[in-house]
């Protein structure tokens, strides 16, 4: 008897949750990455853990390939399904329950969305800390599957640091409850790490149990005009050592013209430089904010600034954040192909300055847009596509250069993702910051978890 997919779908997926239209194929079929075509065969949405289970036996008996889709925010090609799989979104498992105000953590399911979590955290007056640009449309099990940073890493941590246990579907179809929101569990192997950062290929995240912080007290943004990229570290130094920063931020002139080229802000002050740094930090006394005066002072001295403004109330902070917030939206409608990279942040200047030689020299014609997080170390390059050049074209030429991006990256001991996975787009590159033997133990872990090859497949390796 021959096997017909969709009526065995059906069967699991009931009251129409399988979808084969061409609609639903291709807005759940791609991320934000654009370069390439969605060809997925159908696209399913569980409301349980069981029915999850129950497609993924069936993919096994069947070798039928399955990709995971939650906000779809990702910027490598990790949620693309281009080869006939069967897309996983999980839109309709997005519940919170079983709150623990003692050890502040609650059970998330994985297709909460980032800012409810922050809501919900907000309601029993905690914290969730990890924040970025998509937390609107970002859901927590691509979050995790990530390992998603953002913009408060350099006082909060990664995704990980919040993720205390975990309830995952393997690629063979088994179901593991990892760590159960302990704070300490020293019983062998972290299994739980193994799934954040792993992109689905090695079985997808259903439950995450997260923890809660201590609400902030009011937070100071300033913003800081910094002529010269050794400056930027400068300040960072200069700050770190007095004060806790919540968020250290870098920008350039250039993603602050398209910001301001929308016509909904206007810049922060009169001067213009080459670069900008956003910072912000939590007001624990009327002391904190004098001693941001004081430093902000000395930096004018040394050179290092040449103008700044700092927040007079949370309205002013949050239009100042939008200022760095708000650029790749602005600049989304050229069409940019990005590079997400890593180095210590010690090597940020000479990295910055070896790699902007780099790309004045391969790409005279293009506008090249810098901004990140460097306060730990994370550049977000954006290279902007010609009105004339067809996507083909640019893509090629921006893939001819990464070659160059990536030995230098290599060189620096850095890594070609920071935070946006590694996917599609970063998968031919992996061997710039993993070993041979590195990528050999992971396929190795994959066949563990994924025998049949049916989880996000082509993705990470």
């Amino acid at each position: 008897m021959s096997f017909s997919l969709i009526p065995a779908l059906e069967q699991i997926f009931t009251d129409q949750r399988v979808r084969t239209d061409t609609d639903a194929l291709n807005q759940y079929g791609l991320d934000w990455t654009r370069i390439y075509t969605p060809q997925p065969i159908a696209v399913v949405f569980p409301k349980m853990v069981d029915e999850v289970q129950a497609l993924v036996r069936l993919a096994n008996e069947h070798e039928i390939a399955l990709v995971p889709s939650g906000g779809r925010t990702g910027l490598s090609g990790g949620a693309v399904a281009r080869q006939g799989e069967v897309v996983v979104s999980f839109d309709r498992m997005d519940n919170l329950r079983d709150f623990n105000p003692v050890d502040r953590t609650v059970v998330c399911e994985a297709g909460v969305i980032t800012e409810r979590l922050q809501q919900f955290a907000h309601e029993q007056g905690l914290y969730f800390p990890v924040d970025f640009a998509s937390r609107g449309s970002s859901r927590l099990g691509g979050n995790i599957s990530t390992n998603a940073g953002g913009i408060k890493v350099v006082r909060y941590g990664l995704f990980r640091d919040w993720v205390v246990g975990l309830k995952v579907v393997t690629g063979s179809g088994e179901v593991l409850e990892l760590n159960n929101g302990l704070i300490k569990n020293a019983t062998g192997y972290d299994l739980r790490h193994l799934f954040i950062g792993a992109e689905g290929t090695l079985g997808f995240v259903v439950e995450a149990t997260m923890k809660l912080a201590r609400a902030p007290r009011e937070l100071s943004v300033m913003v800081l005009a910094v002529p010269e990229l050794e400056g930027i570290m400068n300040v960072f130094n200069s700050f770190r050592s007095r004060i806790d920063l919540t968020a250290f931020e870098f920008f350039s002139e250039k993603a602050l013209k398209h910001v301001l080229a929308r016509g909904h802000l206007q810049r922060p002050f009169e001067s213009e430089s080459n670069y900008y740094v956003l910072l912000e930090f939590e007001n624990q006394s009327d002391a904190e904010q004098e001693l941001a005066l004081q430093l902000f002072e000395q930096a004018l001295e040394q050179g290092w600034i040449v103008d700044g403004v700092i927040s007079q109330s949370d309205t002013q902070a949050k239009t100042l954040w939008r200022l760095r917030e708000d650029i790749s939206e602005s600049i989304a409608p050229k069409k940019p192909y990005k590079n997400d990279i890593a180095i210590t942040i010690a090597n940020v200047p000479p990295f910055m300055q070896a790699l902007d030689a780099v790309l004045a020299r391969e790409y005279p014609d293009f506008e090249v847009v810098w901004f990140g997080h460097i306060g730990d170390g994370n550049l977000h390059i954006n290279v902007l596509k010609p009105d004339d050049l067809s996507m083909p074209d640019f893509v090629g030429r921006c893939q001819q250069v990464n070659q160059w991006v990536f030995d230098l990256v290599r060189q620096y001991r850095g890594s070609i993702s920071a935070e946006h996975g590694v996917g599609l787009t970063k998968q031919p590159y992996l061997d710039y910051t993993r070993s041979a033997a590195e990528i050999e133990l992971m396929r190795g872990i994959k066949q563990v978890f994924d025998p049949k090859g049916i989880m996000n497949p082509g993705k990470l390796l």
